[in-house]
Formats: C-alpha cells, structure tokens, sequence
C-alpha cells in the first residue's frame, strides 16, 4: 500500500510540474539584449501612436514600450498622462489645451468618442525638435497591437514584446484611473483577446498593479519601474514576489545593482537613454536592455 500511495505522489507531482512547464512555455523568451522604443519612436514621431510604433518597429527594436489608460466606457487607450496634455494635444477647434486646464481632460471621465476628437500629434513636440508633427488621435491598444502584428506578418518581421505600462497611484483610484484589480483585468484581457499575451511584459511605479497583475497570472512576466534612491531592496520589499525585470531610471544604475538583480534571477532594463555613448557605457556596465525615444540608434549600438 505505501507503495502505490508513493506511485501515486509521484504521478501527480510529474503531472503538476508538467503542468507548470506547459503554462510557462507559452511565454516566448526574453530578448537576450532588449532594445525598446520608448512610446514608440518618440524622438521621431508622435508618441504612443500608431505611426510612432510601425517606425519603431522598421528600426528593428525588440520591444514596443507604451503607456495605457482607462475611458469611462472602459476602453484601453495608449496615453501616457491620464488626461490630456498641455504639451501636445489641441481641442477639437485646434486650440491647445493648456497647462491650467488640462487636467480637467480627465480621460477617465470621457468616451472613446469623445476622447477620439482631440489631437496628440499635430503640434509635435518642443523637447523632441527631430520628431515629425502629424495628425494624431490617442489609439485603443487592440488597434495598435493589430496594426503592429499585420506590418510585421506583412514585412516577415520576427516576433516584438509589448511592454504596457499601467499609469496610476494611490491618489487617482476613482478619480483618473480604476482601482488596481480593474486596471489590471481590462489590459491583461485586452492583451490576451489580442493574441500578444506570449510576448507582453506589464510594467508599473505601482507596486499594487503588479500584484493585481500577478493575482491574474502568476506567469506573465512583470517589471518593476524605479525612479527613486531607495536601493534595490528596499524597492523589492514592497512586493510579494520578486518580478522578472527591475528597470530604474538609467542614472541610478551601478554594476554593484546589476550584480545584486541577477543574484535574484532579475534582467536590468533601464530608462530613458536617449544617447549613444551612455547606451554602450549601460550595456557594458551589464544592462540586458535599454528603452529609449530613438530607436534609430540601435543599430549603431549593436554594432560593436
């Protein structure tokens, strides 16, 4: 009898780890060396649009970086800001929004429709003198990875991530976003509806969209955003579990930081490196990735 009790363990614990395997192998590897264009392609066109995110992806970057918010008739939408910014969206009349009222374009509190008659591109971009002015309206996230899979079946390009920032804080539950579990529901099922679920990274400053994402599926691989000096433990310490990606502000990366991620099994992707020489210095020093506004210099950068 303690013979079959064991024969049966063991069975299950091979169908357990099978199990396990299966679901993680759904996932496609890592780039060994992550090139990211940041909102696209930034520094050249219009961000976290569609046109920004087809230049990037011709540059030959590995991901797609991008910043999601919520409508109120629950739509997912790329926009950095949860309102629309003073700095490059207009009215529907052409006037630009200022910077004393541009809060008060809460996209939470505004439909896909209505959201769709301000522009975000034709002003183009005072900090970006290379980047080319366009029509541009703030895209739903399904239309944006469905743009990008048809270019890249189209081109015979090879497979590119997603990296899907979730914007929100303590202070803006309710108000410019929903609340984590929410958040969090509406991006993973809107990735996964759109078949990019294998090659998406979920990214947040907010440690309790990662957890929320992680309550979904303990799979998908997660990143933690860093912008501040509190050190890498201290930083980890807010989370439950340790994510497959650490990425902080590039000037508070030190080899001693790289040495103590991939202690713990973690790649360093660093943000927002927009010069070449700091490039090779970062991937030198041992960084794995590098997300920045001008995708065009990854060639140059990978050239060594």
């Amino acid at each position: 009898m303690h013979q079959s009790l064991l024969l049966v363990s063991m069975l299950f614990l091979v169908i357990v780890v099978g199990a396990q395997a299966q679901t993680n192998s759904r996932l496609l590897p890592l780039p060994a060396f992550d090139f990211e264009g940041h909102r696209g392609a930034r520094g050249l066109l219009p961000e976290n649009t569609i046109p920004s995110f087809l230049k990037a992806l011709e540059l030959g970057v590995t991901t797609l970086e991008m910043d999601v918010v919520i409508t109120k008739d629950r739509q997912v939408v790329l926009s950095h800001e949860p309102y629309l910014s003073s700095e490059i969206c207009s009215k529907p009349d052409g006037a630009p929004v200022s910077p004393s009222e541009e809060k008060a374009f809460n996209i939470y509190q505004m439909t896909y429709a209505e959201l769709s008659r301000y522009d975000c591109g034709n002003r183009g971009n005072a900090r970006f003198p290379e980047q080319k002015p366009m029509p541009a309206k703030k895209p739903l996230l399904r239309d944006v990875i469905r743009a990008v899979e048809n270019a890249r079946a189209q081109k015979g390009l090879p497979p590119v991530f997603y990296n899907i920032e979730t914007k929100s804080t303590p202070e803006g539950d309710d108000v410019f976003h929903p609340r984590p579990d929410e958040f969090a529901r509406l991006v993973y099922e809107e990735v996964k509806r759109n078949g990019a679920l294998n090659r998406a990274i979920f990214q947040s400053f907010d440690e309790r969209e990662l957890e929320a994402f992680r309550k979904i599926d303990r799979d998908v691989y997660l990143c933690l955003l860093v912008d501040n000096q509190d050190g890498l433990e201290k930083n980890l310490a807010r989370l439950s579990f340790t994510p497959q990606i650490y990425s902080p502000f590039y000037k508070l990366v030190t080899p001693e930081l790289i040495q103590a991620a991939r202690r713990r099994g973690m790649k360093v992707v660093v943000w927002t490196v927009n010069s070449l020489d700091e490039m090779k210095a970062l991937k030198a020093m041992g960084v794995v990735g590098v997300i920045t506004d001008y995708p065009n210099l990854r060639e140059d950068l990978l050239a060594e």
